[in-house]
């Protein structure tokens, strides 16, 4: 039986964010997943890092509570080498 692989945010990668918004309301965040942030003691957010409209500015950086998320789109997936086992832990919390 083969294996199948583990859907999984890849840091580098460009996703769109569907969230929950305002009232009666979605909010569509897209941009490069950057990591994961804890929010307060027991909440987690996705980090993601979305290109400014204006040249000169540097990045807006956009925290989505996890329990916010309503879709995520696959836009863009950077390639990673080897396996997930031989990949080193990133690290990268935002917090």
């Amino acid at each position: 039986m083969e294996k199948k692989e583990d859907w999984k945010l890849i840091e580098g990668s460009r996703y769109k964010i569907i969230s929950i918004g305002g009232r009666d309301s979605s909010l569509e965040t897209e941009g490069v997943f950057r990591g994961y942030a804890t929010i307060g003691i027991e909440e987690a957010g996705l980090v993601i890092e979305q290109a400014t409209e204006h040249q000169g500015e540097s990045e807006k950086v956009r925290i989505v509570p996890l329990h916010a998320i309503l879709a995520i789109d696959v836009l863009d997936v950077k390639p990673h080498e080897g396996k997930d086992e031989e990949r080193e832990p990133s690290g990268h919390y935002y917090g």
